[in-house]
């Protein structure tokens, strides 16, 4: 199984100039993207609330979510953030690819636009 990251700008909806850039990992089995706490904090994000999410090992933890601009290619678009703790990774969920327009080819590990559908 090959790893695929994307350059990705995390930007706040209230003060866009205000960017966290680095390499994500595309979760094609993640719905939200996962930052760390300090970086949403240095960005100013505030958590607007608390969820419940189940890892892939069956596992239930606990996270703050909120929402945040996300920028690709010059795309940029509006989802939802999970604030990661130690040991999160720099994840890119499904939430956000689909508010991007893209979608990911687990075949060749590569993203693509996505065609919408009315």
């Amino acid at each position: 199984m090959g790893i695929t990251q994307v350059l990705l700008k995390v930007k706040n909806p209230a003060d866009p100039k205000k960017i966290f850039e680095g390499k994500f990992l595309v979760d094609s089995g993640a719905s939200y993207t996962v930052v760390p706490t300090e970086i949403l904090k240095k960005l100013g994000i505030q958590p607007q609330g608390e969820e419940e999410f189940s890892l892939a090992d069956g596992k239930l933890i606990k996270r703050k979510v909120g929402s945040a601009l996300y920028e690709v290619e010059g795309v940029e678009r509006a989802a939802p953030v999970m604030f990661g703790q130690k040991g999160d990774s720099l994840l890119l969920g499904v939430f956000t690819l689909e508010a991007l327009g893209l979608s990911f080819n687990p075949l060749t590990r590569k993203l693509y636009k996505a065609f919408l559908r009315m």
